[in-house]
């Protein structure tokens, strides 16, 4: 059982670390969240309510940044391009502070987030309309005598 809840972890001398930092109850919540306690100051949040966090002292060189999301049943796609972009290094300022990373709505967006529907009943599932160039067999049983 130790080894499945030390598999994420870096160490468990920084988990411990990070424990005493942000206390036990978020670091069961980033436990069930990303399998891993991680302490950080909180860089800004989106309009779903995501919380965007950065350590650049003690993290792992490329695992700096990190979402905080509001929802334990969490999309990908419920953060905005500009946080994105700052969470993959693409930009050096968070969206707050960079004005050309701050996502204003636009006139053709919905104004809910839809959620991707992926494997689920309402995946978009396309059809043909063209006439198939083989035709299915069908099995035509003889009567018996």
């Amino acid at each position: 059982m130790a080894s499945i809840c030390f598999k994420n972890m870096s160490t468990p001398l920084r988990t411990l670390r990070n424990l005493r930092r942000i206390g036990i109850r978020q670091a069961v919540h980033q436990m069930i969240g990303i399998g891993d306690t991680k302490a950080g100051t909180l860089v800004g949040t989106d309009r779903f309510g995501n919380k965007f966090y950065e350590n650049n002292t003690e993290e792992l060189p490329l695992r700096t940044k990190w979402v905080d999301y509001k929802e334990y049943d969490y999309d990908a796609a419920q953060v905005e391009p500009g946080w994105h972009a700052w969470l993959h290094y693409l930009a050096d300022k968070p969206p707050g502070i960079d004005p050309v990373l701050q996502h204003e709505r636009r006139p053709w967006e919905k104004k809910e987030h839809i959620p991707n529907l992926t494997f689920t009943r309402s995946a978009y599932k396309p059809y043909s309309t063209v006439k198939p160039k083989i035709e299915q067999w069908e099995a035509v049983a003889m009567p018996r005598v």
